[in-house]
């Protein structure tokens, strides 16, 4: 199907913006499947319990306090979908940087998707193993630090790619 449109025909700018659509496309669709999928498991009862629980907790080890869900383990439903949510965009990124590739987007605007990549795979491996499977009060904090962590990652990656693609 890529094949038959006329690559030559599209400008840059266009080509981009077609994979822009069909990325929020792609998201819409991936967002409204995660809804459906646990929407029977009291999702937003649980999200609003979740809200609702939140009280300032000294982060281990200092006496600085942030808030902390009062027992994380009674949310491994709302876990459970954020995972299935990073997951999901992990994947779709990655889908999105095959069409930019085949779609010779701008070096920068692949950079840009390996960040999201990252940022989307290592989110999801960091709800899995730290609040779906350990979900103590301790354990938040140390999820929030991991988020930080790939955040940084993910830019370094980013930094990596346009590197490359500068010396080629």
């Amino acid at each position: 199907m890529i094949k038959d449109l006329n690559m030559q025909a599209l400008t840059d700018k266009k080509r981009d913006g077609l994979v822009t659509a069909v990325f929020f496309g792609l998201f819409f669709i991936m967002l409204a499947v995660v809804y459906y999928i646990n929407i029977s498991n009291n999702l937003w009862g649980n999200f609003n319990a979740f809200i609702n629980s939140f009280f300032l907790s000294n982060i281990p080890g200092t006496s600085f306090p942030l808030p902390a869900p009062a027992n994380p383990a009674n949310y491994t439903v709302l876990y459970n979908t954020a995972f299935e949510f990073c997951l999901g965009l992990g994947i779709l990124e990655m889908a999105i940087l095959a069409l930019r590739i085949v779609m010779r987007s701008p070096l920068a605007r692949k950079a840009e998707t390996i960040e999201n990549l990252v940022f989307w795979l290592g989110a999801s491996y960091l709800v899995i193993t730290y609040l779906v499977k350990s979900t103590i009060v301790s354990e938040w904090f140390v999820f929030w630090a991991g988020i930080i962590l790939i955040a940084g990652l993910a830019l370094v990656a980013r930094g990596f790619v346009l590197l490359a693609g500068r010396n080629s």
